[in-house]
């Protein structure tokens, strides 16, 4: 297989991701399938794209479509998701992968009986502030990993109806996922606390009454990791971020979405004894393991600049999700074309998704500690 047709499911969000799958010179065609026929119609006619499809069923049934992306609401990703695979279709999803340990397990049986890719895609895996710190970590700028902490918070209130009163922990993964895969190791037990009061409103999907919630992570090979998560009533901008404390050095971010890593040095400093400096990192813009044709994809719109690549790559804005985006369309692709797992792999993706399904549970017991299951 040379080049692959592709599906974009669900074009609100999903949108941004349409010209890349356009540009890729792996991709043979991209198509688009919204329930909004009007929304669908605007992408389509904004990125070139004529390949447009009445349903999921008419996408499912299509022989020239390798794979199929979802970019849809949460409670139809594990049933949308496993129809792909069983149709023989390659399958990438956005987060989470299911709201149930039974959905994960449906997906990891689908995937097995199919034999085809299944990705999750996490976008904290690509940011610009996490590769730079896995190039840092890889490079043993920060000695021994001791500590490892996670945070996302986000308000959704104005957010679709399936949002309202979501426990913040089943959409953990972009808290989980920067720390456990730096660990290295799989999350092999939770703890979990909930916080503050939910207005009974929100209470009535979900039955969830907690805004926030925070969890301890026990991984299997020692590591600790701490998580927090809000999504209601709770007044703070909005944050995915990670902090990395290690026996040479420490990176954290953050304060602000925006912000750079911020390192801190532990030195010895002669007569003085032990000191910690602290620096602010500048965190680039990471494209050159990306083809030339979606490099441009890492920046916001309009900030390429083709007369002078190499100094408008490293210096303008990321895009949507700090530069992520052509990250995970280019390692899907590449993973099928080359026939092998993804980097974002399926044990590691049933993992951080069981983790958060589980902290939620433990706070509902008021902080039982809960055992993460293995799925394959």
């Amino acid at each position: 297989m040379d080049k692959i047709g592709v599906v974009l499911c669900g074009l609100g969000f999903g949108a941004a991701f349409a010209p890349i799958y356009r540009e890729h010179p792996d991709v043979k065609f991209i198509g688009l399938f919204d329930t909004n026929a009007g929304l669908m119609k605007e992408v389509a006619e904004r990125f070139g794209i004529t390949r447009l499809y009445g349903s999921y069923e008419e996408v499912l049934s299509d022989p020239e479509v390798d794979a199929i992306h979802l970019v849809t609401p949460i409670p139809v990703h594990e049933e949308q998701t496993v129809r792909a695979l069983e149709s023989g279709k390659h399958c990438a999803c956005t987060v989470p992968m299911s709201l149930t340990l039974e959905g994960i397990k449906a997906i990891v049986k689908a995937q097995k009986a199919s034999g085809k890719t299944y990705m999750l895609m996490e976008t904290t895996l690509y940011t610009r502030q996490y590769l730079n710190a896995k190039r840092l970590y890889e490079a043993g700028e920060l000695g021994r990993l001791q500590l490892l902490r996670g945070v996302h918070y986000q308000d959704m209130e104005n957010w679709p109806e399936y949002w309202l009163g979501l426990p913040p922990m089943y959409y953990a993964t972009h808290a989980m996922s920067p720390i456990a895969a730096l660990a290295g190791a799989r999350i092999e037990r939770v703890v979990c606390f909930g916080s503050g009061e939910m207005r009974p409103e929100l209470r009535c999907r979900y039955a969830n009454p907690f805004p926030a919630e925070s969890a301890l992570l026990r991984f299997e090979n020692g590591l600790t990791g701490e998580v927090t998560r809000t999504l209601f009533e709770t007044a703070r901008q909005y944050l995915e971020g990670f902090y990395v404390y290690g026996s040479k050095a420490s990176l954290e971010w953050g304060c602000k979405d925006s912000d750079d890593l911020t390192m801190t040095r532990l030195i010895h400093a002669g007569h003085r004894g032990w000191e910690t400096p602290s620096e602010s990192l500048r965190s680039p813009a990471v494209y050159k393991n990306l083809p030339e044709a979606i490099r441009r994809f890492t920046l916001s719109e309009g900030g390429y600049d083709p007369t002078q690549p190499e100094k408008s790559l490293s210096e303008g804005a990321p895009s949507g999700h700090h530069g992520s985006h052509p990250h995970l369309v280019h390692e899907l692709v590449r993973c099928i074309i080359e026939d092998r797992a993804p980097a974002i792999a399926l044990d590691f993706a049933c993992n951080v998704s069981a983790a958060g399904i589980l902290t939620h549970a433990s706070a509902l017991a008021g902080g039982k500690e809960l055992e993460v299951p293995k799925f394959h």
